[in-house]
């Protein structure tokens, strides 16, 4: 079972159970692929064989349009079912910062064909993620901002306030569909300014001024 790493006192090691994520979050994001917004949550689970916790991620054999997503991500503390919205955040245990990689031609394939995401979705290192800031250091989440950086340059800046569903409404809808279990991991999607990857590139990603993290693609 793969762990991530909470950054509280003492550290501690969490198995991670299950690996949520949400798409079509941001309004620019969905216009830039030429997608159109949904009435609910869009939903699509990774494996856990896809968790990537190092600083460098390897690029697929199968792809060769590979792109970054840069996400918000929380680490579930408490599982629930059918969690109401007042009570959501409690159950987060620590917020990342993570890449939700994306093969973008397999999937386009799929999309046109209308079959599942999973190839284009869940191959390994597809979810690589950085340690994680318990709940409790987080002021506001609400104000929470996050920017990528490849090779230097800024791609992507995200903003909660910017999200089409809030933090909670994602928890909520989730349990409604999913008995959620301490240790899932939840995506809650990506802003505008996606790209492709090459071997070489070096990705800086920043959660506020409360973490950063810094992988290397090979």
């Amino acid at each position: 079972m793969p762990h991530v790493n909470l950054l509280s006192n003492p550290p501690q090691s969490i198995a991670v159970q299950n690996i949520f994520c949400i798409g079509r979050n941001y309004a620019a994001h969905i216009a830039e692929l030429g997608n159109k917004p949904a009435d609910d949550p869009v939903v699509f689970l990774k494996p856990t064989s896809a968790l990537n916790t190092t600083n460098t991620l390897r690029l697929p054999s199968h792809s060769s349009d590979v792109h970054y997503e840069t996400e918000l991500v929380l680490l579930m503390g408490r599982g629930g079912k059918n969690i109401p919205q007042a009570d959501a955040l409690q159950h987060i245990a620590g917020f990342g910062i993570g890449l939700d990689l994306t093969a973008r031609d397999i999937q386009g394939k799929a999309k046109s064909a209308g079959l599942p995401w999973a190839v284009a979705k869940g191959f390994d290192d597809s979810a690589t993620v950085s340690e994680f800031i318990p709940a409790t250091s987080v002021g506001d989440w609400s104000q929470l901002t996050f920017r990528m950086a490849l090779n230097g340059q800024t791609r992507q800046q995200g903003d909660v306030r910017q999200m089409l569903y809030s933090l909670p409404v994602i928890i909520a809808h989730l349990s409604q569909v999913f008995t959620l279990q301490a240790g899932d991991l939840v995506f809650t999607g990506t802003p505008e300014g996606v790209g492709a990857l090459s071997a070489g590139d070096q990705i800086d990603v920043q959660l506020a001024t409360l973490l950063s993290h810094t992988v290397w693609v090979k």
